[in-house]
C-alpha cells in the first residue's frame, strides 16, 4: 500500500512539473527600473544592458539612449554587443526608453514623440475611452533630461558627456525636436527614417526658426533610411504620410541643415537599397553606431 501511495505522489509531482509554464527567456546583463515621469504624471519603464566587461571594471561607458525600447532595446543591445565582440567597437550601456505603462505602443508614441498637434488630422484613438493625444514631445524631452538622465547617472558608470540618441521615424521626429530646441542634449545622433511629413513638415519650418536665431547647431547626426520609402511612380509629392516621398525629404532637409554652414554640425545621410521603413532599423542602428563610434585600431 505504501509502494502503491508513493507511486500515485510520483505521478502527480511528475504531472505538476510539466503543468509548469515555460520559463521565459532573460537577456544577459539587463535590468529594469520603474520611473514615475513627476511632469507627465505618467509611470514608464527604463530598460538598462550593460557592456560584458561592467562587472570587472572601474572604467565609464558611453550612453546609447534608445526610442520604442519595447522593441527597439533588445536590437540595438544586440548590434552593439556583436560589433563590440567581433568588429573592435567601444563597449557602451544601453538603455531603453518604454511606452508608458497602461498605453498601446502607438498611443504612447503618437503622444510622446510628436512635437505638435498638427493643424489638418484624421488620427484616431487605439485606446477605447481615452482622447486621442498628440504634441507632448517637448515635455516627453524634458521627462528624459530631467528624470531618466539622472537616474542613469546615479546608478551606473555612465560617461554623461557621450550620450547617443537611437531612434526611427515618430522616435526620430523626437530626436529633431530636441535637435533644434536642445541639441547640446545629446552629444551625437542616429535617426533612422525621421517622420518629416509629420504636420505638413513642421520641422523644415522649425529649421527655419532655429537658423534665424541660432550662429550654430553643435550636433553630430546620422541619417538612415530605406531606399524604398519614396513614393510610389506617377504619384503627387506633398507633405501628408500618404503622399510623402520620405527619402527626398531626408535628403532635402539635410541639404537645408547644411546650406545655414554651422561649424559645429557634422551630418551624413545613408540610404540603404531595397530596404524599407519596416526593414531598415538594424541597418540604421549598425551604422549609425559605426559611424560615431568606430572600432579601435
Amino acid at each position: 500500500m505504501k509502494n502503491l501511495i508513493l507511486g500515485f505522489a510520483l505521478l502527480a509531482a511528475a504531472a505538476g512539473a510539466s503543468a509548469q509554464a515555460p520559463a521565459p527567456y532573460v537577456l544577459e546583463n539587463t535590468e529594469v527600473r520603474d520611473l514615475r515621469a513627476s511632469g507627465l504624471k505618467r509611470d514608464y519603464q527604463v530598460f538598462v544592458a550593460l557592456p560584458d566587461s561592467y562587472g570587472a571594471s572601474t572604467k565609464t561607458y558611453p550612453v546609447v539612449f534608445v526610442t520604442d525600447a519595447n522593441y527597439a532595446f533588445p536590437i540595438v543591445r544586440n548590434i552593439s554587443q556583436r560589433l563590440t565582440r567581433h568588429a573592435g567597437m567601444e563597449e557602451v550601456i544601453v538603455v531603453g526608453l518604454s511606452y508608458a505603462k497602461g498605453d498601446t505602443g502607438v498611443y504612447s508614441r503618437r503622444r510622446d514623440y510628436t512635437p505638435s498637434v498638427p493643424r489638418k488630422h484624421d488620427y484616431r484613438s487605439d485606446m477605447p475611452g481615452r482622447p486621442i493625444a498628440l504634441g507632448e514631445a517637448p515635455g516627453y524631452a524634458r521627462f528624459i533630461a530631467g528624470q531618466v538622465f539622472p537616474l542613469i547617472a546615479k546608478h551606473y558608470r555612465a560617461d554623461m558627456k557621450r550620450k547617443f540618441f537611437v531612434g526611427h521615424s515618430y522616435g526620430s521626429l523626437l530626436g529633431l525636436q530636441i535637435l533644434l530646441t536642445e541639441p547640446r542634449m545629446f552629444e551625437y545622433y542616429i535617426l533612422g527614417s525621421p517622420s518629416l511629413w509629420y504636420d505638413a513638415g513642421l520641422m523644415f519650418d522649425r529649421l527655419e526658426v532655429y537658423g534665424e536665431r541660432h550662429r550654430d547647431l553643435p550636433a553630430n547626426v546620422f541619417f538612415g533610411i530605406g531606399a524604398l520609402e519614396r513614393l510610389a511612380p506617377g504619384k503627387k509629392r506633398s507633405r501628408t504620410e500618404e503622399e510623402a516621398d520620405m527619402v527626398a525629404d531626408l535628403r532635402e532637409f539635410d541639404s537645408a541643415l547644411k546650406a545655414h554652414r554651422y561649424p559645429g554640425l557634422h551630418t551624413q545621410v545613408k540610404v540603404f537599397a531595397e530596404e524599407d521603413h519596416a526593414s531598415v532599423f538594424p541597418l540604421v542602428v549598425t551604422h549609425g553606431l559605426r559611424a560615431v563610434l568606430p572600432a579601435k585600431k
